[in-house]
């Protein structure tokens, strides 16, 4: 009867019998991207059932089995031809990262051909890069450097800082070397591979990949960024025009866009006002000026009734004061009447009035002295 300390050693040694016998596979996956899993098994274990598991491979560490094709995040495939289990992990994350088994379910204590470990790194690359210049309409040489054991492995560049897609994304391989303005060049020798890119715009400038092919494990990039700036003919024109002519220049621009319809407003604003106060000055003046000329008519005009009162006053006034001259003036000048016929008789009768007041008065004195 088997005591238990010969249990437990031979259980110990079971356990690592599996553990140290077992291959390791090295899996590299991206974050938020998938990772195939595979591993080969011997050909007793084919009509056996397999499954996935992580960490001691326990009861509730076992993540999906053979008889289901898809769980959560995880899917299995079994290859009974090439004897080769897969197992496809989606969405990973950095918890995602850690020690797996390939398990085989049989009689007595599982077979577990291969133990897995997977890490899990960001979906960009990289911290270090090379900086590349060049002008519009010109061309630039990318260099890509790699390691010279990747020689006879498939080289590529792709736009971009993501590793996960730059392949499937290449613009350029070393097994179609021309695409377009691209164009990939080898050189062994050396150690690295440049790519050439001709008739540069400034939709170039950007961040480029250089990718080497790995058949175990991430692909080995390398980053460079390309800054196509404006060719040197257009910078000194635009100086040109900026330093000797800056007038014309700006009315030139002005003259391209809506902007130039505020001058004409500008115009009205100033030319309306101007025209309307000279209008009013020159009807200002022109008033003035015709005041001025009908002024003294009309003054005289109207002084004359003034005049004549004025004077017939003062002739009543010497009347009452020398009524003698003045009887004898009118009889002088009632002898003389005839002498005087051929005068203009509208002018008699216009003194007529006058000659009688005065004819009164004199009468009024020779009957007061009597």
């Amino acid at each position: 009867m088997w005591s238990l300390q010969t249990l437990l050693s031979i259980l110990c040694i079971a356990l690592s019998c599996v553990s140290g016998a077992a291959p390791v596979i090295h899996v590299s996956g991206y974050e938020g991207r998938d990772v195939n899993v595979s591993c080969p098994y011997e050909a007793r274990y084919q009509t056996d059932e397999k499954y996935f598991c992580r960490n001691d491979c326990g009861n509730s560490d076992v993540l999906i089995g053979t008889p289901q094709a898809n769980k959560n995040k995880y899917s299995i495939s079994d290859n009974k031809n090439k004897q080769v289990l897969t197992t496809t992990i989606s969405d990973l994350s950095s918890v995602d990262a850690g020690k797996y088994w390939c398990g085989v379910t049989i009689f007595g204590l599982d077979h577990y051909p291969a133990e897995v470990r997977l890490d899990v790194v960001p979906d960009s690359c990289c911290d270090q890069f090379t900086e590349v210049h060049s002008h519009e309409e010109g061309s630039v040489s990318i260099p890509c450097p790699y390691d010279s054991k990747y020689q006879n492995n498939l080289k590529y560049i792709c736009r971009g800082r993501q590793p996960s897609i730059c392949l499937q994304q290449a613009v350029v391989t070393s097994n179609r070397k021309l695409n377009g303005k691209f164009t990939l060049t080898g050189d062994e020798e050396s150690g690295k591979f440049t790519v050439n890119i001709t008739s540069l715009t400034q939709m170039d400038s950007g961040w480029f990949l250089c990718g080497v092919e790995r058949n175990n494990g991430l692909d080995v990039f390398s980053a460079v960024k390309l800054e196509v700036k404006v060719s040197p003919q257009t910078t000194s024109t635009a100086i040109s025009i900026i330093t000797t002519e800056p007038v014309t220049s700006q009315s030139t621009y002005i003259s391209t866009n809506p902007v130039e319809d505020v001058t004409p407003i500008n115009m009205v604003v100033y030319i309306v006002p101007a025209v309307l106060l000279i209008v009013i000055l020159t009807f200002s003046v022109v008033i003035v000026y015709k005041c001025k000329a009908k002024g003294p008519d009309v003054s005289m005009n109207r002084n004359i009734p003034e005049m004549a009162e004025a004077e017939e006053m003062r002739g009543v006034d010497n009347i009452y004061e020398n009524p003698e001259d003045v009887c004898g003036s009118k009889q002088q000048s009632a002898c003389h009447t005839d002498d005087k016929a051929a005068e203009d008789q509208t002018s008699v009768y216009q003194s007529l009035s006058v000659t009688e007041d005065i004819y009164s008065v004199c009468q009024y004195n020779s009957e007061y002295r009597t």
